[in-house]
């Protein structure tokens, strides 16, 4: 397929974003599996007005990290030091102490059983392990303030010891799962998370200015994270994820850029090759880009923080699933995504997707709270639509 990319109707569309005040900055790049499409940052990245936002700008990628360590977890698998369907509990011993919440009785103590089955390294990369999210889980949110739990923006261990909210395997619920699948790399490893993503995905792919740490180098290039409050950006200065955790968050904790991020994205649609190095094999891939929770699951997540998140229903009417960290649109999506393409985004309003299909892959970049942003997001379901209309030829 010939991709015809209209790249000025993207920059006209980002650019007037920033010019309207919706955002301070925005970046964005489109790649096939060679090589980009389009690439493009506008605005600035922080107060400073000299500091302009760029595809080098690091972000905080908050979720897309997930994708990240689901590819450390696949190699792991092809190398046979862990495995797909076996307990996790044989690595991480403190999961025969998470039972499964029951709701909470007349005092409010919670009340919990232990889960019919064990959890399983694809339990916890599919989001079916029962474990949930307390700023989306309204029931995980009163058990952390039952029990005045730590915050996991600690980088505490003892953060992840949440209850199940149903036995695994039987339903989904997007969660803490894949902090979980980083501490099982660790532990068959027996290297922290960052030094083996470092040496097995970042340098082979050769991407620079990626990691839990913010180095010196990143932390010239480091975006602020803005906060929208009363349709007003402010910027939050203070905000940095826990440099030299106990836990380095496989589920959210990486910094990156945008042109670092689509290296990885490149290698997912390249079969698993990057610069011919093999980082996972082709049935891997197809295993991971594979369906493995059923139709049309129910991905509608309430905040029960609207400073943090407001509410989520990706591409709504659509039928869903889930792979091996990514989420599925099953039929063809309002933007114009191909059916069996895959995506999923990061907390600071941070989108990605792949499209197998066409060979594609886009990610667009923010710092801007809370996720669903009202302008944000909109922006990026429209920069997605262009590019797919541009594709067909409707402009």
């Amino acid at each position: 397929m010939v991709l015809c990319m209209k790249t000025h109707l993207l920059d006209k569309l980002l650019k007037s974003s920033v010019e309207k005040g919706d955002l301070q900055g925005v970046t964005a790049i489109i790649s096939n599996e060679n090589e980009p499409l389009y690439a493009a940052g506008f605005g600035i990245s922080g107060p400073n007005k000299s500091q302009t936002m760029t595809t080098d700008t690091v972000l905080w990628i908050a979720s897309m990290t997930k994708a990240v360590t689901a590819v450390a977890a696949m190699q792991l698998v092809e190398r046979g030091l862990l495995k797909l369907d076996e307990p996790a509990v044989t690595l991480l011993p403190e999961l025969k102490n998470i039972q499964v919440l029951q709701g909470f009785d007349e005092t409010g103590a919670p009340k919990l059983r232990p889960p019919k089955s064990d959890i399983t390294l694809r339990n916890l990369m599919t989001h079916t392990a029962g474990f949930g999210y307390d700023v989306w889980h309204q029931q995980i949110k009163d058990f952390v303030e039952s029990k005045n739990m730590i915050s996991r923006s600690s980088g505490s261990r003892e953060a992840l010891m949440t209850p199940l909210m149903f036995d695994p395997g039987t339903d989904w619920a997007y969660s803490i799962s894949i902090d979980w699948v980083g501490l099982m790399i660790e532990e068959a490893t027996k290297q922290k998370l960052g030094e083996f993503l470092k040496t097995n995905i970042f340098k082979p792919l050769g991407m620079k200015s990626t990691g839990f740490f913010i180095d010196n180098n990143m932390s010239n290039c480091l975006a602020t994270m803005y906060r929208r409050e009363n349709n007003i950006l402010r910027p939050d200065l203070k905000f940095k994820m826990k440099q030299n955790p106990e836990v380095e968050a496989g589920g959210g904790g990486l910094y990156s850029t945008m042109n670092d991020y689509i290296l990885f994205l490149r290698m997912l649609l390249n079969d698993g090759i990057a610069d011919n190095l093999q980082i996972l094999r082709p049935e891997t891939i197809e295993v991971m880009f594979t369906n493995h929770v059923g139709s049309n699951v129910d991905m509608k997540m309430h905040s029960t923080n609207k400073a943090i998140s407001r509410d989520i229903n990706f591409f709504p009417g659509t039928p869903k699933s889930w792979g091996l960290s990514f989420m599925i649109n099953q039929e063809k999506a309002e933007t114009g995504r191909p059916a069996n393409s895959l995506g999923w985004a990061g907390l600071s309003n941070c989108y990605f997707w792949l499209d197998p299909k066409n060979k594609i892959a886009g990610v667009f970049g923010t710092q801007i709270l809370p996720f669903i942003d009202k302008k944000a997001f909109p922006l990026y379901m429209a920069f997605e639509k262009t590019v797919y209309r541009s594709l067909l030829g409707k402009y």
